[in-house]
């Protein structure tokens, strides 16, 4: 699975949320610097070469969607993440969230809950 820049991403996300969508579809949910019909276009066939959309051709117009799942990207993306910048380390990730008062002592609890039940 190869990496996605942030405007890839963006189009993932908004593929993944309408499931199928003619390229004026996804320009329509762009909010913030929307790209030209072309540059997006161009985009789409960019991931749809690194195999994470394909599409239904309807004569020339083509309505594309997602062959990737959310969760099969987040899962890759996360694992990149904790070996890169955790040292594979999901102890690192947890203090990390914990020193920059991202996760409270009560959502530590609920993990720590989680594990002990898939546990036993």
């Amino acid at each position: 699975m190869q990496k996605l820049t942030n405007k890839e991403e963006e189009v993932m996300h908004i593929l993944w949320k309408l499931e199928k969508a003619f390229v004026k579809d996804v320009l329509a949910e762009i909010k913030e610097d929307k790209p030209h019909y072309n540059t997006l276009s161009t985009i789409i066939r960019h991931l749809e070469e690194k195999g994470y959309v394909s599409y239904n051709a309807y004569g020339k117009t083509h309505q594309y969607y997602p062959i990737i799942t959310k969760e099969a990207y987040r899962k890759k993306f996360m694992n990149n993440a904790i070996e890169n910048y955790f040292n594979s380390s999901y102890k690192n990730v947890v203090s990390f969230f914990a020193k920059e008062e991202k996760i409270s002592a009560e959502e530590l609890r609920e993990i720590i809950d989680l594990i002990e039940k898939k546990e036993s």
